[in-house]
């Protein structure tokens, strides 16, 4: 069997294959109040029904003025619960594990009726709103919130929470040095920067005991940007606070341009999983299953996340099992169909 399609086992959590939908806002939640909606259960499931081992949902909003934008989902009410439950409860019917990102916008919200909030008043370009500079109160709160929707995810039967911690939204405007100017505690060296991600994972794991994982972005693109030596430290430390897997992205802090080829972001998440002895997820232009099967066999990564190629195609995991010569069980409607 290839490796791709082997099972792995993350914590208490065992995964049938490593193929993991990568999270992607869908900007669909219509009545700008969080909630999903009939769009969402068809585009989640149908990649479970597809055979991906693990759904990962977007960016959800931890408040609501952590949204991207007013059209994401969120998971700061208890009324957001039974919505995600029966999702899941669809998502686990083909045997796959879902996944729910916890995220924060910071400075990038485009919420215009709610005020955007950052560690210093720094606006992301000129196209974007001047933030206000999150109070030590304000801090907490948004620390609290994080701490509540990981509550919430349990309550619906997620099996994975991932923290967004990458692409230049709140967690990420912090850990970076380009964005973080304060002067209090939460500001300053690394460890100071660490501080605000750290409290939000210590706040989690008391009301989460399954796997976690937290993005990040690996590469800021900028000199004057957290160095591959500050993103090890910070990867190590997410180790010992018992972070399950670093799912390894990049860019997104500043508007600096990214530059893209196939697995683009793949060395980092080599370089992390094999300097801090820790789980990564390669994440960036991997479309093919031979691709893929090359980053698992050469011990690159331990999970592929797939993003726009399965955007194209549901069925992904079907093409990759075609083209890597494994047997993919298929759903019971679709066995005349996957021979």
């Amino acid at each position: 069997m290839s490796k791709l399609f082997s099972p792995v086992q993350i914590k208490n959590v065992t995964l049938k294959n490593r193929i993991v939908m990568s999270p992607m806002c869908m900007y669909s939640s219509d009545n700008k109040d969080g909630m999903l909606t009939p769009f969402h259960y068809t585009h989640y499931v149908s990649r479970a029904v597809g055979q991906v081992g693990l759904i990962m949902i977007e960016a959800t909003g931890v408040l609501p003025e952590g949204r991207i934008t007013d059209q994401d989902l969120g998971i700061w009410s208890d009324e957001h619960i039974e919505g995600f439950k029966l999702l899941n409860e669809q998502i686990h019917t083909y045997g796959a594990k879902s996944g729910i990102q916890l995220a924060h916008a910071g400075r990038k919200s485009e919420v215009d009726s709610i005020p955007n909030y950052a560690p210093s008043p720094i606006s992301f370009s000129e196209k974007y709103r001047k933030p206000l500079e999150l109070t030590k109160e304000d801090i907490e709160h948004t620390i609290q919130a994080f701490k509540q929707a990981a509550m919430r995810a349990k309550e619906a039967n997620f099996d994975i929470i991932e923290i967004h911690g990458a692409h230049g939204y709140l967690v990420n405007e912090f850990l970076s040095p380009l964005t973080n100017k304060r002067t209090d505690k939460f500001g300053g060296n690394k460890e100071g920067r660490f501080l605000f991600l750290k409290e939000i994972i210590q706040g989690v794991k008391l009301e989460w005991d399954g796997p976690l994982f937290v993005r990040i972005s690996t590469d800021e693109y900028d000199v004057q940007g957290n160095s591959l030596e500050d993103i090890l430290y910070f990867t190590n430390k997410l180790k010992e606070l018992g972070v399950d897997l670093i799912d390894c992205s990049s860019g997104g802090v500043v508007p600096n341009r990214v530059p893209t080829f196939p697995g683009y972001q793949v060395k980092r998440a080599e370089i992390i999983k094999h300097e801090i002895d820790v789980a990564t997820g390669a994440v960036g232009l991997i479309t093919s299953g031979l691709q893929a099967e090359e980053i698992l066999q050469n011990n690159r990564s331990d999970l592929i996340f797939i993003g726009r190629a399965l955007l194209r195609n549901p069925y992904w995991a079907k093409t990759a099992a075609d083209e890597l010569k494994s047997n993919l069980e298929a759903p019971i409607p679709y066995k005349r169909g996957w021979k």
